[in-house]
């Protein structure tokens, strides 16, 4: 698939409409992670130099509809306007008349913030009259918001097919980073899968083991594969009524001539908290009354031997119980190993999910991989190999 880019639009006198991901974490009116709007400057600062009247609408929680005060996007335009440099205005609606006079009122150049889209609940439901309503406003659709895109919103889908549209920086750098992992990857690739539960990632798994030479399963997920071979994991998280779902992917999987690996190996304790008494165990047999909350030192040692013989790798979930320390030990190491590889330009690393992002952040190394995204379901449902409505009307003919 192929998508129109800022590179294949002149931009000068035009009102653009960018669909940003705005959705920060917000604690007592401040802002904990900057991280969204920063990535979004890219476009917003070449939309603006090359003399666009450049309007910027996001969702923000989920007002359901309903004016929330709480929720307005108000000081989230002055930080874009405190981290671009940049006098950035707002409207106080994103449609209808106080937002056509706040675009009215720009000139070439200017960057304004529309209100929370979500206060309006033809948002959601992808309501044709809000998505015209978005069209009056611009003569151009930009979509910056991989994160939201496979939701078919007004503001996400439904104006997309109402004006000219064309993907933004971070739209362009994710949609090529993910056909980079997943679309024409170098070969070999091998992809990581961890979590809590299979039940959640059957979709993610089913549609890897078409397209990997190599699938790790960690978490707690390993433990129920682990299980459904005839292991004993002790009190270890696991989904019993999986079992022969587990093996059925096996199968499908050698089939397919994908190759997956488990751990040889654990970390187990009797108790879930920071800095228990552990054990490293074989993966086949957890003592009774113990479990498995991160992977073995063997288990890591292969994984990290194994990337010297890949050339892609896709991660998604932290292979232990991260959070609680020591718990993050493989993550830890598996990471470093994988900053490496790609500094060195030996591997193609790519990764994503709100937890793996987290682990890497946690890790110090989530910079030095080829891409990281924040997506979060966005994310997965493409790695789930599933349409986003977002990225489709951005696809060139």
């Amino acid at each position: 698939m192929t998508f129109r880019t800022l590179d294949d639009v002149k931009v000068a006198g035009q009102r653009v409409l960018v669909r940003a991901d705005l959705n920060v974490p917000v604690h007592d009116g401040k802002i904990g992670d900057l991280t969204r709007l920063e990535r979004l400057m890219p476009t917003i600062i070449e939309l603006a130099d090359q003399g666009a009247k450049v309007i910027i609408c996001s969702h923000f929680d989920r007002p359901k509809g309903k004016i929330v005060p709480s929720m307005s996007l108000r000081p989230i335009a002055a930080a874009i306007a405190e981290i671009s440099g940049r006098h950035v205005g707002f409207a106080e609606d994103c449609i209808g008349e106080v937002a056509k006079d706040a675009v009215a009122a720009l000139q070439n150049g200017d960057i304004l913030v529309l209100e929370n889209t979500r206060f309006h609940a033809g948002e959601e439901t992808n309501d044709p009259h809000m998505a015209q309503e978005f069209a009056a406003l611009c003569d151009i659709y930009v979509n910056d918001a991989f994160s939201a895109a496979h939701r078919a919103h007004a503001s996400t889908e439904g104006v997309a097919h109402l004006r000219p549209s064309y993907a933004g920086r971070l739209m362009q750098a994710e949609l090529a980073a993910l056909d980079a992992a997943l679309g024409s990857p170098a070969r070999p690739v091998m992809a990581i899968v961890a979590g809590s539960k299979v039940s959640t990632k059957l979709d993610l798994l089913g549609n890897l083991i078409g397209k990997v030479d190599v699938l790790v399963i960690g978490g707690a997920m390993a433990n129920t594969f682990l299980a459904a071979n005839g292991a004993d994991v002790g009190k270890s998280l696991q989904e019993a009524d999986l079992h022969q779902t587990a093996r059925d992917i096996s199968a499908a999987a050698a089939a397919r001539h994908c190759e997956i690996l488990l751990p040889v190996d654990l970390i187990a304790s009797a108790v879930f908290a920071a800095h228990p008494p552990t054990e490293i165990v074989a993966a086949t047999n957890v003592p009774a009354g113990m479990m498995a909350l991160d992977v073995g030192p063997a288990t890591t040692a292969a994984l990290i031997e194994r990337l010297g013989k890949i050339k892609t790798l896709v991660w998604n979930g932290p292979l232990g119980a991260f959070e609680t320390k020591p718990f993050d030990t493989a993550t830890n190491g598996l990471a470093a190993a994988v900053a490496a590889a790609t500094q060195a330009g030996q591997l193609v690393s790519v990764a994503g999910g709100g937890d793996t992002v987290s682990a890497l952040r946690a890790a110090g190394v989530a910079g030095q991989l080829t891409y990281v995204s924040s997506a979060g379901g966005a994310f997965l449902e493409w790695m789930e190999g599933k349409t986003l409505p977002g990225v489709a009307a951005l696809q060139s003919a």
